[in-house]
C-alpha cells in the first residue's frame, strides 16, 4: 500500500498526477467526473491532514471527490482541532504508517509531516510537488542544510528549539540510504543530490481528465499570497496589479486560496477586476476553462505548471518580475534571489518587467 499525506489542494492534485504517471498505471481516459473501473483503493490511500482556512478546506473536499472517482481511498483527518489534535492524529495514523510500503508527502517543511516521518523508519519515500517550495527543499537537501521555508528569516524561537530534534530526524528520513529510496515527483527544475530519483510531473492526468478549454479574448491575472507571507508590501502589490490589468486588458483575478478578504476587496474596488475564488487548483480551472488567451502571473508555482497543463492550447503564460522596491523590510534576505530564480527557470513563458 502507498500512503499519502496532503495538506493542500495542490498537493492532492500532484499525488493524483504521481499515481497516473507510475509504471503500470491504467492508460484509459474516461469522461470528466466518472470513475475508472476497478477498485484502486488498495494501491493508494490518501490522508488529508485538514487545514483550518475555509478556502483550502473547500478545494480539498473537491479534490478528495476527484480522488475517490479515480478509485482511491481518501481519509479526511481533522488534524488541527485543538491542542491535543496532533498527538491524537499521530496515534491514529501510526498503524497505517507501519503497514505502508511507500510514504508519499507533499510538504517536507510541514511540522506535522515531519512528526509523522519520525515513525517511518526504512520505508521508501516520495515527495510530490508543493509548488516552488520543492525547489528550495531539494537545494537545502543537496547543501546539507536544515529545512527552512524560503520566506522565513531563520530566527530560532522557543517552538523551533523544541521541534529541532523532530526536524533533524525528518531530514534523515528524507535522505536516501541502503534501506530507503527517495523520489521527488516535480514539474520544477531541480538538481537533486546523489541517490534521489527525480520523476517529471507532466500533468498527464490533468490533460486527460479536463479540457481542452474554451479560450476567451483578453487576459486573466493570477493572484499570489506574497503579501500574506510578509514578502511584498500590500500597497506596492495593488499598484502592480492595477498596472498589469491596465496594460494587458485583464478582466479577472484568480485569487490564491491564502489571500485575505480585505486585500481582495481592495483589489476589486481599486482595479475593477472581477475577483474569482476558484473551487479547484488553478491548473484544473484553466484546463477546464473558460480562460483568457493570456494568463498573467507573478513568480509562483503556476508559471511552471500552467504551461504543462495547457500544452497545445495556444494560451500564453506571462510572468511579471518582482521589483526589489516592492519587498517589505521584514522579508527574508533570500526572497529576491529565490523569486528571481522561480521566474528565470520557468519554461515556455513570456517574461515581463516589473511595472514602473
Amino acid at each position: 500500500m502507498n500512503l499519502a499525506f496532503v495538506e493542500s489542494p495542490v498537493q492532492l492534485l500532484n499525488v493524483l498526477e504521481w499515481a497516473h504517471a507510475r509504471p503500470g498505471a491504467p492508460p484509459d481516459v474516461v469522461p470528466e467526473g466518472l470513475a475508472r473501473r476497478g477498485d484502486r483503493g488498495a494501491e493508494l490511500t490518501v490522508v488529508v491532514l485538514s487545514p483550518t482556512d475555509p478556502m483550502s478546506r473547500g478545494q480539498l473536499r473537491r479534490m478528495a471527490e476527484l480522488a475517490r472517482d479515480e478509485g482511491f481511498t481518501v481519509r479526511w483527518q481533522e488534524a488541527r482541532g485543538g491542542t491535543g489534535a496532533p498527538l491524537k492524529t499521530v496515534r491514529q495514523l501510526a498503524p497505517m504508517l507501519h503497514r505502508a510500503e511507500r510514504i508519499v508527502i507533499g510538504d517536507p517543511f510541514s511540522r506535522y509531516v515531519q512528526l509523522l516521518l519520525t515513525l517511518v523508519g526504512g520505508k521508501d519515500l516520495t515527495v510530490v510537488d508543493d509548488g516552488t517550495a520543492t525547489m528550495e527543499f531539494v537545494a537545502q537537501l543537496a547543501r546539507g542544510e536544515k529545512l527552512v521555508r524560503w520566506h522565513r528569516r531563520g530566527r530560532r524561537g522557543p517552538r523551533e528549539m523544541v521541534l529541532a530534534p523532530v526536524t533533524f530526524l525528518a531530514r534523515r528520513r528524507l535522505t536516501p540510504s541502503r534501506s530507503r529510496r527517495v523520489e521527488v515527483f516535480t514539474s520544477m527544475p531541480v538538481e537533486p543530490p546523489p541517490g534521489i530519483t527525480v520523476t517529471p510531473n507532466l500533468f498527464g492526468w490533468t490533460r486527460a481528465r479536463f479540457g481542452p478549454p474554451k479560450i476567451t479574448r483578453g487576459a486573466d491575472l493570477v493572484g499570489t499570497s506574497l503579501v500574506e507571507t510578509g514578502v511584498v508590501d500590500p500597497d506596492q502589490y495593488v499598484e502592480a496589479v492595477t498596472a498589469l490589468a491596465r496594460t494587458h486588458g485583464a478582466t479577472r483575478y484568480f485569487a490564491h486560496r491564502r489571500e485575505s478578504s480585505d486585500k481582495l476587496h481592495r483589489l476589486a474596488v481599486e482595479t475593477g477586476l472581477e475577483i474569482v475564488r476558484p473551487d479547484l487548483p488553478l491548473e484544473l480551472i484553466a484546463r477546464r476553462g473558460p480562460i483568457g488567451a493570456t494568463v498573467l502571473s507573478f513568480p509562483s508555482t503556476v508559471v511552471h505548471t500552467l504551461p504543462l497543463a495547457l500544452a497545445g492550447t495556444g494560451i500564453r503564460v506571462a510572468v511579471c518580475d518582482i521589483s526589489p522596491k516592492w519587498l517589505r523590510d521584514s522579508a527574508s534576505p533570500r526572497a529576491q534571489g529565490f523569486l528571481a530564480g522561480v521566474t528565470g527557470t520557468a519554461r515556455d513563458v513570456q517574461r515581463l518587467p516589473a511595472p514602473a
